[in-house]
């Protein structure tokens, strides 16, 4: 029996997917629900796993887009697993060498088999051809033709890149060309769209860190013990955020249309790094979580981004997004909002600096923050004060987090 696999659904608003990557080889035997392929959707990248066992027939390429309900692989389920191979024993393998020995070629047999006719059209543009590279300023003389007798084709001027100069050296000047996911392609278009649909500005404070290096460095442990997660400094920037956006409202707020939509609970979005680029997970109804709830939640869902097992349900939706570029190095930077959503929060690296405390010079671990926000629906008042009462939360979190209780809001 011959079974037609087809592309599932990954999604309610997903009518296509591009194959990435082939996991099989066309012929091999399959097991049912092996990973046979993956699949980059404009949300995730999802494995594709065989609906029954037999020999497999590839029906698309990597890189090809297809409709969700294509078909893009054959199985034949009448196909029993092959046995493995003996073993070809070392007189075999003599035999074979002595053969291959007498068919190699000679120096004059080899060079009269690569002797390549060369006729007027080699290196010839056709008019096509020779108007294209005139416009990208390249020498026909530097393009391999593909055409009739090596003539250049308009295909080949549209693919020839312009030279980088030449090298004075002996350093490498490859390049290549890798097509981008669909992934990454929607993430291009998204963040342009942003871009240019939105009025987004940028604004910025910085907090001192000391109070939470204090509290990590007395609990982290016992914390650790107690819940088998760590005690990061995300888990104090969530709870942040969330009193923040209580505070400030509009902050939780999207345009639709004519109309801004306020919502009552704070959905946060995680930016992850995964191995097919930025992922950003959601923490559902945040206001309701722990330290220890936004620690494990947020290491649940990280690891199945770098698994490549986050579902489409886990990323989507979100009021609101935090970004750590600090884990990367970064100082300073303008995070670019995620839409639908108004603002993103963006943490940098901790750095030791001298700051003013009671008069006097003291070194403390100093984090820039930034809030990018959408003009049109977040003034400049709510967006400043926002980032105050995030810093105000993170430079005094035992009062404003904690309830003055270390310990009951650790869960220790």
């Amino acid at each position: 029996m011959i079974l037609e696999m087809k592309v599932p659904s990954p999604g309610e608003s997903i009518k296509e997917v591009e194959i990435a990557t082939w996991l099989v080889k066309d012929g091999d035997y399959v097991e049912k629900d092996e990973a046979i392929a993956e699949v980059d959707s404009d949300k995730a990248t999802l494995d594709l796993p065989a609906e029954a066992s037999g020999i497999i027939t590839l029906k698309a390429k990597e890189g090809d887009t297809v409709q969700v309900g294509q078909v893009v692989c054959l199985i034949d389920t009448d196909k029993i697993k092959p046995q493995q191979k003996e073993k070809i024993d070392d007189i075999s393998k003599i035999e074979i060498e002595r053969e291959d020995f007498k068919n190699i070629d000679t120096p004059e047999s080899f060079q009269n088999k690569n002797i390549q006719s060369v006729s007027y059209a080699s290196g010839t543009a056709s008019p096509a051809a020779k108007k294209i590279l005139e416009e990208k300023n390249i020498s026909a003389l530097s393009i391999q033709g593909t055409g009739k007798d090596g003539r250049i084709t308009k295909e080949d001027a549209l693919k020839a890149a312009p030279s980088l100069g030449s090298s004075n050296g002996n350093g490498s000047r490859s390049s290549t060309s890798t097509k981008l996911s669909v992934l990454r392609r929607k993430v291009s278009q998204r963040l342009v769209s942003v871009k240019n649909e939105t009025a987004m500005l940028t604004t910025f404070n910085e907090v001192d860190m000391s109070e939470i290096f204090r509290i990590r460095s007395e609990y982290k442990d016992e914390f650790k013990n107690k819940h088998t997660v760590g005690l990061g400094f995300m888990s104090f920037f969530t709870l942040a955020v969330v009193r923040a956006l209580k505070l400030f409202p509009d902050v939780n707020s999207m345009i639709d249309g004519d109309y801004k939509i306020t919502y009552d609970f704070q959905d946060i979005s995680i930016a992850v790094s995964g191995p097919k680029g930025l992922m950003v997970p959601v923490l559902r109804n945040a206001e309701n979580m722990t330290f220890r709830g936004v620690e494990q939640n947020i290491k649940e869902l990280a690891i199945k981004v770098r698994e490549g097992k986050i579902t489409i349900d886990e990323m989507t939706g979100g009021t609101f997004t935090i970004t750590n570029g600090g884990v990367f190095g970064s100082m300073m930077s303008t995070p670019i909002i995620n839409p639908p959503q108004s603002a993103i929060l963006g943490m940098h690296n901790i750095v030791d600096r001298p700051v003013v405390k009671n008069k006097q010079i003291v070194i403390s671990p100093m984090m820039y923050i930034a809030l990018s926000y959408d003009h049109r629906i977040i003034d400049g008042k709510e967006s400043v004060g926002f980032l105050v009462a995030v810093k105000e939360a993170v430079e005094n979190p035992v009062e404003l987090l904690m309830n003055n209780n270390i310990k009951k809001a650790l869960e220790l």
